[in-house]
């Protein structure tokens, strides 16, 4: 099973986001859901980078797979604009997520934690 695990700051801005296991929906090359969220996923830092011009910490197992945690920089150092960016971006992927989860709850969970 993949699991995703969303991260918010007080003002509820997704601060992170993490990607840990396999869906084994299917044989390796034919599984659709890990498709899916690879797709999205990828989408979703490619989209950071390039529209909002924010370089987020990244760390992914490049081996195996399976592994992929984003950390976008402190809303500190971020424009408005980028942060307005970054956040709808952020925002899509999760209900992409979702939206998969809801078909493929067996190959997939989606969480969001607050931090407190």
């Amino acid at each position: 099973m993949i699991k995703g695990i969303f991260k918010r700051n007080d003002s509820g801005r997704i601060k992170s986001f993490e990607l840990t296991g396999h869906a084994d929906a299917g044989e390796y090359g034919s599984d659709i859901v890990c498709a899916a969220v690879s797709a999205l996923a990828i989408n979703t830092v490619n989209g950071i980078e390039a529209l909002a011009g924010v370089k987020p910490l990244i760390e992914a197992n490049e081996e195996e797979g399976g592994q992929l945690y984003v950390e976008i920089p402190s809303h500190h150092s971020l424009t408005q604009e980028q942060t307005n960016i970054t956040q709808i971006l952020l925002e899509n992927l999760l209900l992409g997520l979702q939206s998969v989860q809801t078909e493929n709850s067996d190959s997939l969970e989606v969480q969001t934690l607050t931090k407190q």
